[in-house]
């Protein structure tokens, strides 16, 4: 077994793990320890525990110290000098008359890297652009270019919903998400609907995905009774009402609405329904 601390450099990053060695660290503390990025200042969001080796990369890297008042004060600065960095890296791309639109900057704890995020529409020579920073800030200059869903990660903004955009707060990972997703859910296929202010699909459709799925590896062992307890939209059934056909189907409050005649409509619970079409079941 060994001891792990998990730590995280933004507040909706990666989870990464490090050995507190002698520290008596705790959520909501803070620690200075070393990445392949150089020294780094992050919060502690894991209390220490012990884990299986194997489940570990190795090698687990020490927690170098706590961080104290002067460490904060310190990346306080680097806040701000960040900001100056955004405004000298947009006037150089300007006269460089460059096609791309810088999202953020970053420094790096110790000051031994300065990271400028940007978008493009296709690939950009920023050699001289390098140059030309490198000039100003004589200190390790790195520009990334990243694409519309980090865009949205590092600036934030409000969701479709009223909320925070989940990736800004605590999506630490984007999951793959399809309009298979949105078909399964019944949800409209307008993409003005189903698309977050990224242009992409929202990262909401795959919460529920798993429990609309009928046909996920996890639920094939199943696959009978599902046929009988979760019927589809079209598929006739037997209710205590009478004969009918499925009209609509909430996998969320596991009911289903029954048209037995035109007009007359059941709503009621998956198991009220007696058996479903013999027919249907076989073309499933």
């Amino acid at each position: 077994m060994v001891t792990i601390v998990g730590i995280r450099f933004k507040r909706a990053g990666k989870i990464y793990y490090f050995a507190p060695g002698h520290f008596d660290l705790h959520k909501g503390d803070h620690a200075i320890v070393e990445t392949a990025r150089g020294v780094e200042y992050g919060e502690v969001v894991m209390d220490p525990q012990e884990v299986e080796e194997k489940s570990v990369v190795s090698p687990l890297k020490d927690v170098l110290r706590k961080a104290n008042e002067r460490d904060a004060r310190k990346v306080e600065e680097n806040h701000r000098k960040e900001k100056e960095a955004f405004a000298i890296c947009e006037k150089k791309i300007a006269a460089r008359k460059l096609e791309m639109n810088l999202v953020n900057v970053e420094y790096t704890f110790d000051g031994g890297r300065i990271i400028f995020y940007f978008t493009a529409d296709g690939r950009i020579d920023f050699r001289n652009l390098v140059k030309d920073l490198a000039a100003v800030f004589r200190t390790r200059i790195e520009l990334r270019q990243i694409g519309v869903r980090d865009e949205a990660k590092m600036l934030g903004g409000i969701g479709c919903c009223g909320r925070p955009l989940c990736c800004a707060t605590f999506l630490g990972d984007f999951e793959p998400v399809s309009i298979r997703m949105a078909k399964e859910q019944n949800l409209s296929l307008n993409p003005t609907k189903i698309s977050g202010i990224c242009g992409r699909l929202l990262c909401c459709l795959k919460y529920e995905s798993d429990m609309y799925c009928g046909n996920c590896k996890k639920n094939k062992e199943k696959k009978k009774e599902q046929h009988m307890t979760i019927p589809k939209p079209g598929m006739k059934v037997v209710t205590p009402g009478g004969e009918g056909m499925v009209m609509h189907v909430s996998r969320r409050e596991q009911t289903v609405t029954v048209e037995i005649s035109p007009g007359n409509r059941l709503t009621m619970a998956w198991d009220e329904i007696v058996e479903a079409s013999k027919a249907d079941v076989d073309d499933e």
